[in-house]
């Protein structure tokens, strides 16, 4: 008898991890709207701000990395990094949600998308 218990409360237990899960991947993937420009930083210092409204490509940080705007979306499409395990901010793919980050660190470079309206999924009820 102490064994269906046991396994009924297991059951319980995972089930309410699996939901915690699919709660959280909610919110973090389908919570931030689409933003309307990036903000450009090299360590703490802005040195850009880009409409995603407007295609373009820009040479940022003195020609270290190259990012590509287009169709509402931001990516790097050339950096000039040390080729350490693969060129992780050209690899990492296209931004446009409120929050998302491209991030080079043998550069301090960071391109953070801002703007826009959360797509309404509040945390605080």
């Amino acid at each position: 008898m102490k064994t269906g218990k046991k396994h009924l409360w297991d059951i319980i237990l995972i089930g309410s991890c699996l939901l915690a899960a699919l709660l959280l991947f909610v919110f973090l993937r389908l919570g931030k709207g689409p933003g309307t420009e990036v903000v450009v930083k090299v360590g703490p210092q802005e040195i850009g701000r880009y409409s995603l409204s407007v295609d373009g490509t820009y040479v940022l940080n003195g020609g270290t990395n190259t990012l590509r705007i287009e169709d509402g979306k931001a990516w790097m499409i050339e950096a000039t990094c040390p080729k350490t395990g693969g060129d992780v901010c050209t690899e990492h793919g296209k931004v446009w949600k409120n929050g998302q980050m491209i991030t080079c660190r043998p550069h301090q470079l960071t391109v953070t998308v801002v703007g826009g309206e959360s797509d309404g999924i509040d945390l605080v009820s």
